[in-house]
């Protein structure tokens, strides 16, 4: 009964976007403003609506209703409530509902906000955001339903249909399959929330821009609009990203954060547009420039949105992150074709009123740096689209599936990541409008020679003799050096200004300028991340042996030697073999680790969980790789040692730190003003 109930609201979801899409055409085209308003009403019942799909669908997963194909296959009796609840998004179906409910949420908050000085793009974000949500949930009741039934033929065979067959009866099922044991880990109860959120947020924006093409209006408003959706969507997509490298790191079993994986770069792609958008957008709110190259940004990451998605749950790419091989391939790709070219289309059709209202003047100023950021940001996207469709290419033509793998994408991006760092250095130092060699050069030498002597002569002094790696270390510390500079002089000005104290002018200076602090902060942390890139990319080392109780692995000052080996069964439906290992450094004893193997019963799967002793330093990472019958036998243990990785997490914090601060709301004088003549506003338009 329940099942039937999610379904038809689902399908009324479905039908109410559609009409929706429909009355918001016939009124701006009509100019009959009641039929605008009926559109907007029919995206704020979507989102109630889609939330009963939701919350009927978790019931169901919760309970148990084995007889649905998509419970029974991402639930069990073992597993516990919380689990049951975040198996929502651990299918494919149930994550087509997780994207739409998502969606419908962000649609239906942007249709709250006040529309006074706005109206015209109304009935076109509404167009946009149901034209995205019908999409997927097509896509969830005609190929990917959660509410489809298992049932047994006469023969005995089980077929599953949402209604019943003629002569089939209901399958009594008692168990699931249970979830995926890579998806037990608490970092994917939040990461693939966080994408998905990373990805929707991205929609907005998108609807705007498109509803300036349609409207006409070509200045900065609808960027201004927008400016805080953007920061929004970048911050989710870049917890997801941190999220996933975590992950990835605690259950994969294999030493390191990040394999280039064609699904990893899948979410990594929207986020290389995003970042390059939001750094163009202030070029053309301070300058006037960069109107054109704004639009073509927002549409990629739109479209990089749906072709990650696509990746992903269309099955044509092997990943450890994908789902299994589905039919809504091509509509997904129909879908990215057509909006790709209706975008364009209008994007030429307003091509000649994007035109700049002023020219770049000198190749030194702040914002010819930015844009040479965006062209090292789009490098990189290059890089990593030809990566992810070369295989499907080589298949396509060869019939054979060729593999790109790491080596390539680090010697490709390595370059450009330098760049980057690089930019993000010089860039603040430089003004706008005009900068020469000569004032950047004034700016630049106190910080520039603090990095060296940070960044080249410490590393230098602690035996580091990789010149790549001495390379990283200066950029790093050379952005360190001009961003806590940055800080220094406009908090040193502030207090001569007001007289306040050091720490209360920095307090203040921040506030008053979140956007320009908040990218100060995030630019810490993108040095903190650099380091641990650095120490885990350029001197991980590894080993691995076989060993007797008793016996010892040695890895660089690490000493690891193999206590004994427990196998026992859990109530949950896994049966576990934990190593304990005792571990000391330069022969001084620090503890002791438990590296374990889990089997789990319900989908015959093992999950490798290392044990890790972690320090700003270091961390050490054992893997339990095998095990003899008898534990004094011996077992395999894979050991890795990882230099400065904690820096990594680290920098991640201090990064969504910086972006909490950027994207933080604040009181904005063209809202202030918009605000005092609503009255009269409303008693002109009755």
């Amino acid at each position: 009964m329940l099942a039937n109930f999610g379904f038809g609201a689902l399908l009324i979801t479905l039908l109410i976007s559609l009409y929706g899409i429909g009355a918001a055409i016939y009124g701006v085209r009509r100019n009959q403003p009641a039929w605008v308003e009926s559109a907007r009403l029919a995206m704020l019942l979507t989102f109630p609506l889609i939330s009963v799909v939701a919350l009927s669908l978790i019931v169901l997963l919760v309970s148990g209703h084995y007889e649905l194909e998509f419970v029974s296959s991402v639930t069990s009796n073992s597993m516990p409530i919380y689990l049951r609840i975040t198996a929502l998004w651990g299918g494919q179906a149930g994550s087509l509902v997780f994207w739409s409910w998502l969606m419908s949420a962000f649609a239906t908050a942007v249709t709250l906000r006040r529309w006074d000085r706005d109206r015209e793009f109304l009935p076109w974000v509404i167009v946009v955001s149901l034209i995205t949500l019908a999409f997927f949930l097509i896509l969830t009741i005609f190929f990917e339903n959660p509410f489809e039934r298992i049932w047994r033929a006469p023969n005995g065979q089980f077929i599953v249909a949402m209604f019943q067959p003629a002569g089939a009866s209901l399958a009594m099922m008692r168990d699931g399959q249970g979830l995926n044991p890579l998806l037990r880990h608490p970092g994917m109860i939040i990461h693939p929330p966080m994408l998905y959120l990373g990805f929707v947020s991205f929609v907005i924006p998108y609807a705007f821009a498109i509803a300036a093409l349609i409207t006409g209006r070509t200045d900065d408003r609808w960027i201004r609009i927008t400016r805080r959706w953007a920061l929004v969507a970048w911050l989710f997509l870049s917890l997801g990203l941190i999220l996933g490298g975590r992950w990835a790191y605690d259950v994969l079993g294999w030493g390191g954060y990040w394999g280039w994986d064609p699904v990893e770069i899948a979410a990594f792609m929207p986020w290389l547009t995003g970042t390059a958008f939001l750094h163009s957008v202030m070029i053309q709110e301070k300058r006037g420039m960069l109107k054109h190259w704004n639009m073509v940004l927002i549409i990629l990451t739109y479209c990089l949105v749906i072709f990650g998605t696509f990746l992903t749950r269309s099955g044509v790419l092997s990943s450890v992150h994908a789902f299994a091989q589905s039919a809504i391939g091509p509509m997904f790709f129909g879908f990215i074709g057509l909006t790709f070219i209706a975008s364009l289309y209008l994007l030429m059709q307003r091509w000649d009123s994007l035109k700049a209202d002023t020219h770049m003047t000198s190749m030194l100023s702040r914002e010819a740096l930015f844009l040479l950021n965006n062209l090292l940001f789009m490098s990189i996207l290059v890089v990593c689209f030809w990566g992810v469709m070369f295989p499907l290419i080589s298949e396509l033509f060869t019939n054979q599936k060729v593999t790109v793998g790491p080596p390539f994408y680090e010697r490709a991006t390595a370059p450009l990541f330098a760049g980057l760092l690089l930019l993000m250095g010089v860039a603040p130092l430089s003004a706008w409008r005009h900068s020469t060699a000569k004032t950047l050069g004034r700016a630049i030498w106190k910080p520039f020679i603090f990095s060296l002597l940070v960044g080249v002569l410490l590393p230098l002094a602690l035996g580091v003799r990789h010149w790549a790696a001495l390379l990283g270390f200066w950029l790093s510390a050379f952005v360190a050096s001009v961003t806590l500079y940055e800080f220094w002089r406009g908090a040193l000005a502030r207090r001569r200004k007001s007289g306040e104290n050091l720490a209360l002018a920095l307090w203040r200076l921040a506030g008053r300028n979140r956007r320009r602090y908040g990218g100060y902060v995030i630019h810490l942390g993108v040095v903190l991340m650099a380091i641990g890139i650095i120490g885990i990319e350029m001197f991980q080392t590894e080993t691995q042996g076989t060993i007797p109780r008793g016996g010892s692995l040695s890895l660089r000052d690490y000493t690891v030697t193999y206590q004994s080996l427990a196998m026992f069964d859990t109530p949950d439906g896994r049966n576990v073999a934990r190593a304990v290992l005792s571990v000391e450094k330069n022969g001084q004893y620090v503890g002791e680790l438990h590296p374990r193997r889990d089997y789990y019963f319900e989908s015959q799967q093992p999950m490798t969980i290392p044990g890790v002793r972690s320090t700003m330093e270091d961390d050490l990472y054992v893997l339990l790789v095998d095990w003899m019958p008898v534990s004094s036998q011996g077992a395999t243990f894979k050991i890795y040692h990882n230099p400065l990785v904690n820096w990594l997490w680290l920098g991640g914090l201090v990064f969504i730190l910086g972006t909490l601060i950027a994207a933080w709301p604040e009181k904005d004088p063209e809202e202030a003003v918009e605000r005092a003549p609503r009255s009269a506003y409303a008693g002109a338009q009755v």
